[in-house]
Formats: structure tokens, C-alpha cells, sequence
């Protein structure tokens, strides 16, 4: 009955901005999320979309829906973070604050719903709710991310591999915002395992190679 998934992004510190506009983008502006109180690391993953990329194959693995059945939105007011469409061309969103604390408390409490501590919804003093498709030329971590599902086998562990590395690099001031994506792109070229990781010993061996290569790669072009 299922007919896709929608997922929401706020867009993050530089919605609207176009890929010339982050040339020199500084950790201090990425780090301005408009909407959400993060920790560094998906602040930044939130600034190149490439949580939105996470989080389709996340819902690809938890759900079973193929990635063309996975969509993201921009939507900057972060209101509506979730939409399910069926087959019926209806569909269901999920709302809520722009607060960490409400995810938080309902992984913790399930089954049961407790109070986080932010102020419920005014939907009449919100207004209005905007939604927009994503730029992938200036945010291609997104669709790097989806691509890793078509192919199946560990491609996934590379890239999060790499980009934790990319982000790690980012923060310190040893590459430029747009290098992320570079550093993932190159390292999903490279890293070509020769069969799926058959056990955790052998994902945690794919993952050390991937920053291990990750960091040489950093060091070649620093």
C-alpha cells in the first residue's frame, strides 16, 4: 500500500546557496544550523545533506523500499519531518518542534509517549509550511549516499568511513567545505571491495582501510 517514503531536510546553514558560494565556507558558519541545537559532526552532515543521505539508507534497510521509492524534501521550516505516500495518492506526515529532545524521548520511551520539555506545536503561529526539491549539484553527499544502495554489498561502510574522516578534516581546517564530498566521492571510486564483508570482524576491517586510505588522501593533497 506503500507507495514511497519522504524524508525532509531543512537544508541547513546554506539552503539556497549555490556550489560557488561555499567555496570558502569556514567550520563556524557550517556549524549554524537554523533550526536544530546538533553536535558538530551531523551539524556538518546537516550542512552538506549528507544525513539526509544516512537516513535513506537507513529507511531503505528498516522498511525494505527500494531507493527510487525513497524521496527528500527540502523543507526549511523543519516542522514536518517524515511523509508517507500510498497508493491511494494520500498521505501521512509526522510533526513535530524542531528539538532534538522529542526523537530522543520517543526512542527511549517507546511504546510509551512522555514529555520532552519543548512547547507543542502552533500550527496557526507557524503559518505557513514550504517544501522545495534538493539542489544536487550543490549538495551532491545526498545522492553519493543513494548511490552506494544500487550496487548492494558494503559500499555504505566506505562512504560513512569517509566521511567521518572528511568532517573530521573539515573541523580542524585541513579541507574546505566542498572537499567533503571530493574526499567520498574518491574514496567510493577506490575502495572496491572484492566480495561483501561476511562478518563484524570483516566490516570493521573495510571501515579502518577506508580512513586509513582516507587519511593518506588528506596528506596527498595537503
Amino acid at each position: 500500500r506503500v507507495r514511497k517514503l519522504i524524508l525532509t531536510a531543512s537544508g541547513g546553514p546554506f539552503r539556497g546557496k549555490k556550489r560557488d558560494d561555499l567555496v570558502a565556507v569556514t567550520p563556524e558558519t557550517a556549524l549554524k544550523h537554523p533550526n536544530w541545537i546538533m553536535g558538530a559532526k551531523i551539524s556538518i552532515d546537516s550542512a552538506t545533506l549528507m544525513n539526509k543521505g544516512l537516513e535513506v539508507i537507513e529507511a531503505h534497510h528498516l522498511y525494505g523500499l527500494p531507493p527510487g521509492r525513497i524521496d527528500v524534501l527540502v523543507h526549511p521550516e523543519s516542522i514536518i519531518h517524515s511523509l508517507v505516500e500510498f497508493n491511494d495518492t494520500s498521505m501521512l506526515a509526522q510533526l513535530g518542534p524542531a528539538d532534538m529532545r522529542v526523537a530522543i524521548a520517543h526512542c527511549l520511551a517507546w511504546p510509551e509517549r512522555v514529555a520532552p520539555g519543548p512547547a507543542p506545536l502552533d500550527l496557526a503561529a507557524q503559518g505557513s509550511l514550504t517544501f522545495a526539491d534538493v539542489d544536487h549539484d550543490t549538495f551532491p553527499c545526498l545522492n553519493l549516499a543513494r548511490a552506494t544502495l544500487l550496487p548492494g554489498g558494503p559500499s555504505p561502510v566506505v562512504l560513512n568511513a569517509a566521511n567521518e574522516v572528511a568532517v573530521a578534516a573539515f573541523l580542524a581546517g585541513r579541507l574546505t567545505f566542498l572537499g567533503i564530498a571530493e574526499l567520498v566521492r574518491a574514496a567510493l571510486d577506490e575502495i572496491i571491495p572484492p566480495a561483501p564483508p561476511q562478518s563484524q570482524a570483516e566490516i570493521m576491517d573495510l571501515d579502518e582501510r577506508t580512513r586509513a586510505w582516507s587519511r593518506e588522501w588528506l596528506r596527498c593533497i595537503c
